[in-house]
């Protein structure tokens, strides 16, 4: 067994989540780092137009991009479980049934989202001058799903057996190709807006390959021909993880583009503000997205181990490392937050400043409250890697609503500014669910362990 590969059932369980998440805050940070570079490059290199442009596409590529790690990342439950509980056998069959699922899932969606996607961003309210630019950028995301799907499928195969060091690898890789390709693409060839997507899907075509380069020297997933047999029993289990997971993202994206659809009626600088602070959205979550894939494992292994107590335990050291983290990066954006956002923006003296304002006022009030975010991360990663991916979908319903409702009718009495609350808003919704859920799951856990 590769010596990546970690059991979260013994230890202490502060140490080991920490060891887990910080190799994927690393992953994470070099995966924020090319998305933004993607802006930073499109906004220096072509203009605030080309940067809207983008802006437009961004919640509508997030779902797709969602559905693909929502459904991924259901299948590594069961992983989990399986490695934490040492079925071997059953992990194999698991493993190979995902790969199946996965490639038919993402030959689906890539038909589907190219049919769908002019349409899609006419219903936004797209301003004219920017779809030409916008239908580029999400014609050529869409084309690279199969590999996305991919990259998602190794590397939730390694988190589910404790390796969070090979996907940071991975990334490592694809963050420095897909930032030279960029350069290259957008301001050596001048190829425009598309280029960018084109660098971001070569780039993850590297770090598909790694990841599924070190599975294959993993002894526990030598796939025998038996095991691509594709079960209908596993197959609906997996179906039955992933889909809630796929589409509690899609819920979410939905809710996102009702905000984009209206942001977009606001003109273009604002648009252009609105999204400069979205590029920053990943580096605010990053921390907690890694902290959130290290308790799904860890939960799903001490399941599978029949440790419940330590599932608690873990909850608890978990829920403390990601308050300090959230305030300490909550600081950063705070009093950096101005210079980091100037990166995204170029124009006139003019524009600069009135984009500035409006992207450090959306920045300043989400980090200020970006513990909220952080709680609704791990509690979310907690239910999920118990199996249970429902009320992970409902909470992310949860989110759609708030921000819909905050978006639609706060701004007719309180103006723009209002739209900035409607991210907070979802994340207060989701968190009121997510903890009283999670609170009545483990008291029965508990119950059901001490009974036996």
């Amino acid at each position: 067994m590769n010596t990546r590969v970690k059991d979260m059932t013994s230890g202490t369980p502060w140490k080991q989540l920490l060891t887990f998440a910080l190799p994927l805050m690393l992953g994470n940070v070099f995966q924020q780092l090319y998305t933004v570079m993607d802006s930073v490059v499109v906004g220096q290199g072509i203009g605030v137009s080309a940067l809207a442009a983008i802006g437009a596409a961004d919640w509508f590529n997030w779902m797709v991009i969602g559905m693909a790690t929502g459904f991924t990342q259901g299948f590594s439950i069961l992983m989990a479980q399986q490695f934490g509980a040492r079925d071997f056998t059953n992990l194999r069959k698991t493993v190979a049934s995902s790969y199946i699922l996965s490639l038919l899932i993402a030959v689906f969606f890539t038909i589907v989202m190219q049919i769908a996607v002019s349409p899609v961003l006419r219903f936004l309210n797209t301003p004219d001058h920017i779809m030409g630019d916008s239908l580029g950028y999400l014609r050529v995301s869409f084309g690279g799903l199969i590999v996305v799907m991919a990259y998602n499928m190794f590397a939730s195969v390694l988190r589910a057996l404790g390796d969070s060091k090979t996907p940071l690898i991975a990334m490592v890789i694809a963050a420095v190709i897909n930032i030279a390709l960029d350069i290259f693409f957008v301001m050596g060839l001048h190829l425009g807006v598309a280029s960018a997507a084109a660098a971001t899907v070569i780039a993850q075509v590297f770090s598909a390959v790694y990841c599924f380069m070190a599975i294959r020297k993993l002894s526990a997933l030598k796939l025998a021909r038996s095991d691509w047999k594709l079960e209908h029993h596993r197959a609906s289990r997996l179906m039955y993880l992933g889909t809630p997971m796929a589409f509690q993202n899609v819920i979410i994206a939905i809710g996102g583009m009702v905000i984009q659809s209206v942001v977009n009626k606001f003109g273009l600088l604002f648009v252009a503000g609105f999204t400069a602070t979205n590029k920053l959205y990943g580096l605010l979550e990053v921390a907690a997205t890694s902290f959130a894939f290290s308790m799904t494992t860890y939960t799903g292994q001490n399941l599978g181990a029949k440790k419940i107590g330590r599932i608690s335990q873990g909850m608890r050291s978990a829920i403390v490392m990601s308050f300090i983290t959230s305030e300490l990066i909550a600081l950063v954006m705070i009093f950096f937050g101005k210079f980091i956002l100037r990166l995204f923006i170029s124009g006139t003296p003019e524009e600069v400043e009135t984009v500035l304002g409006i992207s450090y006022q959306y920045l300043f009030i989400m980090s200020v409250l970006l513990f909220i975010l952080y709680i609704l991360h791990v509690t979310r990663a907690a239910i999920q890697g118990m199996g249970d991916t429902v009320i992970p979908m409902a909470s992310g319903i949860t989110e759609m609503v708030m921000r819909v409702c905050v978006v639609l009718i706060l701004p007719q009495f309180f103006g723009q500014i209002s739209v900035y609350f409607a991210e907070v808003a979802a994340w207060i919704g989701a968190d009121v669910l997510l903890v009283t859920a999670y609170l009545i799951k483990m008291k029965r856990l508990k119950y059901e362990d001490a009974s036996q």
